[in-house]
């Protein structure tokens, strides 16, 4: 049984990359699959769509590679774990990484990157960063 599906996400994302996969596949929930939207949307993976099996769905994930065949993620990493809540207001994820990264936030709209969760005026619990 999987406690933290965000990390088990991160982490099969991560472990693909390094292997040089082209796809993966994703548990599938709600959260995760607006992660995966931002990650598409940002230009870190390729694509990704929800498969359903009957009752169970999973996402599948198409990666993304540089033309030297690295991997255009460089490091994602989980911010706020469920012993640990992180939470930061809004001036506080103005930026990451010199404009490079990105920072995911659950807000009260919903799953945000960081630049759109400071243009809405709004902070929340920091689910995780990459660049």
């Amino acid at each position: 049984m999987i406690n933290d599906l965000v990390s088990d996400a991160l982490t099969r994302i991560r472990n693909a990359g390094m292997r040089r996969l082209d796809t993966t596949t994703l548990v599938h929930s709600k959260s995760i699959e607006a992660m995966a939207n931002i990650l598409v949307e940002k230009g870190y993976i390729e694509s990704c769509n929800v498969v359903e099996d009957g009752v169970k769905k999973t996402i599948n994930v198409v990666l993304k590679y540089a033309d030297n065949g690295k991997s255009v993620i460089n490091e994602m990493k989980r911010i706020s774990k469920p012993g640990r809540r992180v939470y930061k207001g809004k001036e506080e994820i103005k930026r990451f990484k010199n404009g490079y990264g990105t920072i995911i936030v659950s807000t009260s709209h919903g799953i945000l990157p960081n630049d759109k969760a400071y243009a809405l005026g709004v902070g929340g619990e920091v689910m995780c960063t990459i660049w």
